[in-house]
């Protein structure tokens, strides 16, 4: 046994103390945006760690620091972990440094995530904003290979150009399949690859509500995106009758130190690493400041 995995197979006591992974393929996505996939040093590790969509971790460029990302991998997938991670600072840029092979430490898995037992057997509507795409990836998928337990899945997604869309081959492949309804928006055309002109929508994420038919009473919306979008969305689900219990906002871009002790996330009386990142819109008007 080589010493690296001698090393990972150690029961670790202590929570700050990282868990070993390999970066084993890096995938471009939008401009600054890559998807590392990774697999533990542990076998059994990669075995056994489990996790629900809309969860993070706290992820470190060994050396350098470490920061909190969202799971964009699905947990009905085991073996591997997927991470899109954008270039905003100084641990990301020496993540960007890295390359297939290398080492990263992992913490976690942290939050609450989405309440799946609850979601079975509903219709599910994703909204998603920009990089609010990553974790609505992870329940997307989630849905999709179990997907005889759910109704009818609906993603709106929109970002600024055609070219900031995350996984954008995945979802035109999607759009070919029965599985899920697929609707994409974008707020500028003229950002176009020349290989894939846009020939689609072009406005605001809330435009693709005018023409959305569904039942509020069997649906969950869930909602990751910019803060500035919350609450226009918000509005235009609670139109369409939607329960504010049924409304469930996912706010990653809070996250912090995963374990409460930085205080760094809290809202009130609340903690986004240990109460969140998922939050219903009853929280949210409980807590005016969440949103």
């Amino acid at each position: 046994m080589d010493p690296i995995t001698k090393l990972a197979d150690k029961p670790l006591e202590n929570p700050y103390q990282p868990k070993l992974a390999h970066i084993i393929r890096i995938v471009p996505q939008a401009v600054d945006n890559y998807l590392f996939q990774v697999r533990f040093a542990s076998e059994t590790e990669n075995l056994h760690f489990d996790y629900r969509p809309g969860q993070f971790n706290m992820v470190s460029v060994l050396g350098v620091g470490e920061m909190p990302i969202s799971i964009s991998s699905t947990p009905t997938r085991r073996g591997f972990l997927e991470m899109c991670i954008r270039r905003v600072g100084r641990v990301t840029e020496a993540f960007y440094k890295l390359r297939e092979g290398d080492l990263i430490g992992i913490r976690g898995p942290y939050g609450n995530g989405f309440p799946v037992e609850k979601l079975l057997g509903s219709n599910l509507l994703l909204v998603a904003g920009g990089l609010g795409m990553v974790p609505l990836r992870s329940l997307l998928n989630y849905a999709i290979d179990r997907r005889d337990e759910f109704g009818d899945i609906i993603l709106m997604y929109g970002t600024k150009t055609p070219v900031d869309f995350l996984f954008r081959e995945e979802l035109e492949y999607l759009t070919q399949r029965a599985d899920a309804r697929v609707m994409l928006i974008v707020e500028e055309s003229n950002g176009s690859d020349s290989e894939k002109p846009w020939k689609g929508e072009v406005g605001m994420v809330t435009q693709l509500f005018d023409d959305l038919v569904i039942n509020p009473k069997t649906t969950f919306a869930c909602v990751c995106g910019p803060p500035v979008m919350y609450r226009f969305v918000i509005r235009k689900l609670l139109e369409k009758k939607f329960s504010k219990n049924r409304i469930l906002i996912n706010l990653e871009r809070r996250m912090k130190c995963g374990v409460g002790k930085c205080v760094h996330c809290s809202i009130g009386y609340k903690y986004t690493c240990i109460d969140g990142p998922v939050f219903t819109y009853w929280d949210a008007i409980n807590l005016p400041e969440m949103i």
